[in-house]
């Protein structure tokens, strides 16, 4: 990457976090995101950043941008209007999806509502088998016909996905030429370019979601782009994918379903680096802004990551209550817990919070935007933990009666409580909200929570950290610098890499090498040519794999390739490493068994500039406090908490809690059972207290 001025944005639910790099020191901001017009807010809080550091918008080197507009266009539906063209007779993969049920004993279970309605679902006759040979010529007389009822229909955008299209995608090309002269300026999404993998359901699935947000998100990034460069800028614009990676602006309007978890990405990004300037092993990352809580396992400095996952879960928890995308993805859990949440008393006098925000307009009550409904930043001002004066750097300021007046009128009076015992049941039940998904998590993964260290960040998550981990019996907290922005920052810190997968059947022992070796460097020309516009001329590394089973199973393991052209006689080594990866996972692997695989990878992308490791630092007495609050715990009643600013602290400064420690984008609430230190890193360093004993020594 280029030395020039780096800038990262990041478009949240209630926050649009801005973050600028010129050399050594870095400047941030955030500002409310404006949902009509979000490139509004990205660019005031670039003009910020930009005045902060005596800049102007033509010495931006690169720009780095995550978002959750394609998340929030799914989940609201408010996509463009969408058609399916599939094969014939399969008109109804969407409905059939995999014939589960997400929850067997429901009679009543409210499965996902598609994307695309089944009447503007359509087929064509074409057919082409497994191995790509076509069996049945695609009819281009049908698809113009369907072209014209699509005009009818007033479509925007159509989703192409045909049978075995994964081995084969000329057809699918061809309905794309005939569209493109029948209905020209429509856009069109090909299931054999998003997502050219086996799972009928899953590759339609993911197509029709590309489909479904490709005009929205085209848009919205040429709109961007088009503010940047009315100011001066030349910077190139590169877009953070789910995966973890940076994507060049060509590839996201092509695939902006690879968007649709970018800016939680980047929290897990930043996490990943922290641990391992750290050599912290084992990472629970805790991303919670002003709409969601985000939650990710990071093993051994990398986070977990997978091929899959759900948009809009109707059961929270349960698998298959979404919609399935088929893209590469860092696996986490989000839950609607936000500092925004709304939080009501419900028909069995129970306190709930979320998943339904406030957001930025009107936001919480406490902001005196007309927001009516009480939420955890209400709840969390009038426990203390926040100081309405310095609340988001001061730019906004917070007031307590609103916040008294919402608490006491939706929640405390139903329950015949006094505020302090409403507002605290809020924050309770926000916290037990993310140590159970936490739990779930960690449990569906064979990890045990007490051994990881907990790192927050975001607006919201420091405030909540301490007594996050005293539910999780977790002992160790970091919380990074500059953690209200802590995803823009992980923007900074991620690889600007794509990673392809496409599915070719093929039985290791009726192996052949040369159909392998074909595919694998036709994708890795493709790969190379959509990361190199984001490397900007750093160098590129590549890594290929398989993914393999045995016959009969229904999910694959992931077999690393080497780079070279494949031969017949990597047959024998390939078994010898599924087997070994095999007995790795499942204690013994199943000798002479028939093995397959499914599916292939290549991954090209910057290789990533290992952290420095950090040395302890000379314990120091703490900083003066810059004042004091009447704050509401955990254990009851409320104590006078000194305030300490976290510029005042240097590394090996400690504090005991109770104790807040405001910063610009946040604060940190440190509960009586916890000690805060600050590291070499510029890390918070909070440790549970032994016995009453500091955990940093004398």
């Amino acid at each position: 990457m280029s030395a020039a001025p780096r800038l990262a944005v990041d478009i949240g639910g209630t926050f649009t976090d801005v973050v600028l790099e010129a050399g050594p020191q870095r400047f941030t901001t955030k500002v409310l995101t404006t949902p009509r017009a979000p490139e509004d807010a990205v660019v005031a809080g670039t003009r910020t950043v930009l005045a902060q550091a005596g800049l102007g918008f033509p010495d931006i080197g690169v720009f780095i941008h995550g978002t959750t507009l394609a998340t929030n266009a799914i989940i609201e539906r408010k996509g463009a209007k969408t058609a399916l063209i599939a094969t014939q007779g399969f008109r109804d993969v969407l409905e059939i999806a995999d014939e589960g049920r997400y929850d067997q004993y429901d009679i009543f279970i409210d499965k996902p509502r598609q994307l695309v309605p089944r009447s503007l679902r359509f087929t064509v006759p074409e057919r082409i088998d497994v191995h790509g040979a076509v069996r049945l010529p695609l009819d281009e007389d049908a698809v113009r016909a369907v072209a014209a009822r699509l005009k009818d229909a007033g479509i925007e955008s159509v989703a192409v996905a045909f049978i075995h299209s994964y081995a084969n995608g000329a057809h699918e090309a061809r309905v794309r030429a005939i569209l493109q002269e029948e209905r020209p300026g429509l856009w069109v999404s090909l299931s054999s370019e998003v997502a050219p993998e086996m799972r009928e359901y899953e590759r339609t699935s993911t197509t029709v979601a590309n489909a479904y947000v490709q005009p929205l998100m085209a848009g919205y990034l040429q709109r961007l782009s088009d503010a940047f460069a009315a100011e001066g800028s030349q910077a190139p614009i590169h877009l953070m994918t789910s995966g973890g990676s940076l994507a060049s602006l060509d590839a996201a309007r092509r695939f902006p379903i690879r968007l649709v978890e970018s800016g939680p990405a980047g929290g897990a990004i930043l996490a990943a680096h922290i641990a391992a300037e750290r050599r912290e092993p084992k990472v629970l990352s805790f991303d919670m802004g002003g709409t969601t809580a985000k939650i990710c396992l990071i093993e051994d400095m990398e986070p977990l990551k997978g091929r899959s996952f759900e948009v809009d879960r109707a059961a929270r928890f349960l698998k298959g209550s979404g919609l399935p995308v088929r893209i590469p993805v860092i696996e986490m859990v989000e839950i609607g817990a936000g500092g925004g949440s709304i939080a009501r008393v419900d028909a069995l006098k129970r306190i709930t919070v979320g998943p339904d925000s406030a957001g930025s307009e009107p936001g919480p009550a406490s902001y005196g935007r007309g927001g009516e409904d009480p939420t955890v930043t209400d709840a969390d001002l009038w426990l203390g933990i926040i100081d309405p004066e310095r609340f988001a750097g001061g730019t906004i300021r917070l007031s307590m009666a609103r916040a008294e007046s919402v608490l006491d009128t939706a929640i405390a009076a139903p329950l015949s409580l006094d505020t302090d015992l409403a507002a605290r049941g809020v924050a309770e039940i926000v916290d037990e909200n993310m140590a159970n998904a936490a739990r779930v998590h960690a449990v569906e993964r064979g990890l045990v929570l007490k051994d990881h260290t907990l790192i927050a960040f975001g607006g919201a998550a420091p405030l909540h950290a301490a007594r996050l981990a005293e539910k999780l019996g977790i002992k160790r907290i970091l919380i990074p610098p500059d953690a209200g922005v802590g995803s823009a920052v992980g923007f900074l810190r991620a690889p600007a890499a794509y990673e392809l997968v496409r599915s070719r059947y093929m039985r290791l022992d009726r192996f052949d090498a040369a159909v392998a070796s074909g595919l694998l460097q036709d994708m890795s020309r493709e790969a190379r040519a959509l990361a190199t516009t984001a490397a900007g001329g750093a160098p590129l590394s590549e890594a290929r794999a398989a993914f393999m089973r045995y016959r009969g199973q229904g999910h694959e393991i992931v077999v690393e390739l080497p780079l070279r052209p494949l031969q017949e006689s990597d047959a024998a080594r390939l078994r010898e490493s599924f087997e070994a990866e095999y007995r790795r996972l499942f204690q013994r692997h199943i000798p002479g068994a028939v093995i397959e695989a499914l599916s292939w990878t290549v991954f090209v992308g910057t290789q990533a500039v290992p952290p420095m490791p950090l040395t302890a630092p000379t314990r120091r007495p703490r900083p003066a406090p810059i004042g004091h609050r009447a704050v509401h715990t955990a254990r009851g009643g409320r104590r006078d908490t000194p305030l300490y600013a976290r510029a005042d602290f240097a590394p090996g400064m400690t504090v005991s809690g109770p104790a807040i420690i405001v910063e610009e984008g946040t604060s940190t609430f440190v509960s009586d059972a916890f000690e805060a230190m600050l590291d070499a890193g510029g890390a918070l360093v909070l440790e549970r207290k032994a016995d009453g004993a500091s955990p940093f020594g004398a």
